[in-house]
């Protein structure tokens, strides 16, 4: 069994092992979770007493199998609530983090099992991020910042980089949302701003919200009647994501 304070530095270190093959500084465990390196240092020697990470001096810390199991649970238990909270409770994706961060530590496994059945196994959470599997693997998606697109391209919007709540409801009023097909009208020189058409809707946004997009592009077939825009949106969705 773990306090609720080591599974947020579980979930914290398994969420930096995605961006990195090597092992995780303190200090960036530290700046994770908003505290001191002197805390995760004391964290991490319970934790490896506990078997769940290994810590070698300038090498860093990383999960064992044990670990990487045991935060793929609470990841996985997080990500079922939230989409349990926003299909079926009609949470906002600006509010679900919170109340899932709460709801992430309790302890049942079952819980997990059948709310991911309920839900009919999803493979990604309300942000748009793919849910791990039982061993912590996660599916790769093939997906790119809207801010690499160039003029005239298209995709669907799959997800986002800044999961705050400030940005969640930022889209919100500019009624983006995930599943949507954005194409990208103009790119501005001056400021790397962006024109974007989102389904039939004109917006100009910035570079900072460009780089915080993701899209899963239409690699085939660019669709020029609206017939084939809604053929096409829902392909990909059912296929790519």
């Amino acid at each position: 069994m773990f306090t609720l304070s080591e599974e947020n530095y579980l979930k914290a270190i398994y969420h930096l092992e995605l961006d990195t093959v090597k092992g995780i500084s303190t200090n960036a465990i530290a700046k994770k979770l908003e505290t001191k390196a002197s805390s995760v240092t004391d964290m991490i020697k319970k934790l490896s007493e506990k078997e769940v990470v290994v810590y070698k001096k300038y090498k860093g810390v990383k999960l064992t199998s044990l670990g990487k199991k045991t935060a793929a649970s609470i990841v996985r238990k997080h990500e079922a609530l939230g989409s349990f909270l926003v299909d079926k409770l009609n949470f906002s994706w600006d509010e679900v983090h919170d109340v899932a961060e709460q709801l992430e530590h309790i302890k049942s496994s079952k819980l997990v099992e059948q709310l991911d059945a309920f839900l009919g196994f999803p493979s990604h959470d309300p942000h748009g991020d793919p849910i791990p599997d039982k061993e912590g693997n996660l599916k790769t998606i093939d997906k790119s910042l809207l801010s690499t697109l160039l003029k005239n391209e298209s995709g669907i919007c799959i997800g986002v980089d800044d999961s705050s709540s400030e940005f969640l409801k930022f889209l919100d009023k500019k009624g983006i949302t995930l599943g949507q097909q954005i194409t990208v009208l103009e790119k501005e020189d001056f400021d790397d701003s962006v024109s974007i058409k989102v389904d039939d809707k004109k917006l100009s946004i910035s570079n900072k919200i460009a780089n915080n997009l993701y899209i899963k592009k239409y690699e085939y077939l660019q669709p020029n009647s609206s017939a084939l825009s809604v053929f096409w949106r829902y392909f990909n969705l059912v296929f790519y994501i």
